[in-house]
């Protein structure tokens, strides 16, 4: 009876090893004497013992950082850029048996192919068309890890550190650009001042009571002053002419 009971401990604790109990998001890839077998979960699985061994896979959506990698663009400017990519694993036994480690795989060809697809770009571009950028790497990423198992859903450039000298030049170079802008909207202005002064200067000329009539309105705004001290002397406007006129003829 003694002898039997360290026996039955052993077929007890075999029994309960070879039960698993998996959830919603997890599979199980099942290997029988080292031979895939098949996928199995989620829910209760039931193991042979010693002749069945199992890798337990999470199939829900992985968030993992690009490190900041130093990248030199197309038109030789260093930067250090970082991003995030959004995977799963779509195929359990490929996660498995294609790859040894799929997650360190995945950060590996990541941060190559960042390096790789900002070198083709100009400063100005990696700025100005990040959505691109964002596109072509998650299709880039997606086709290299498909063999894995894994689909790439996702891809962001999270951050771009610029030199400080190159800060700099182009705070230098949008400063210009608003002075430039300034300077076309003065002189675009002071055109327009200039020719409706034109305009108003023809249609005094060709209207000779024109003038008569404005230098009365001046004379009035004066005399609306808050100075109570002004002298008003009006002056006929033919005054000149017929000054002209008397000394032609003396």
């Amino acid at each position: 009876m003694f002898g039997l009971l360290p026996f039955l401990v052993i077929i007890g604790l075999l029994l309960i090893s070879s039960i698993k109990v998996l959830k919603e998001y997890e599979r199980g890839v099942i290997f029988r004497l080292g031979s895939y077998t098949g996928v199995r979960g989620p829910g209760l699985i039931i193991l042979l013992p010693i002749i069945e061994q199992m890798t337990k896979v999470d199939l829900r959506v992985v968030t993992m950082d690009i490190p900041s990698q130093d990248i030199i663009t197309k038109d030789n400017v260093t930067l250090q850029v970082n991003g995030v990519v959004y995977f799963r694993v779509n195929s359990p036994a490929s996660s498995v048996i294609k790859v040894e480690n799929f997650y360190h795989a995945t950060s590996q060809i990541a941060q190559t192919t960042l390096r790789s697809v900002i070198g083709q770009y100009e400063l100005d571009e990696v700025l100005a068309q990040r959505e691109d950028i964002n596109s072509k790497l998650q299709v880039i990423l997606d086709e290299l890890t498909e063999p894995w198992g894994v689909k790439v859903t996702n891809v962001e450039l999270k951050a771009i550190d610029l030199p400080a000298n190159m800060q700099r030049a182009m705070a230098k170079q949008a400063e210009a650009e608003r002075e430039k802008r300034a300077k076309i909207i003065s002189a675009d202005g002071e055109f327009q001042a200039a020719k409706k002064l034109a305009d108003a200067a023809e249609v005094l000329g060709s209207q000779k009571d024109a003038i008569t009539l404005r230098y009365l309105d001046t004379m009035r705004e004066v005399s609306s002053g808050s100075s109570k001290s002004s002298i008003i002397f009006p002056v006929p406007l033919n005054l000149g002419d017929a000054l002209s006129k008397i000394i032609k003829d003396a």
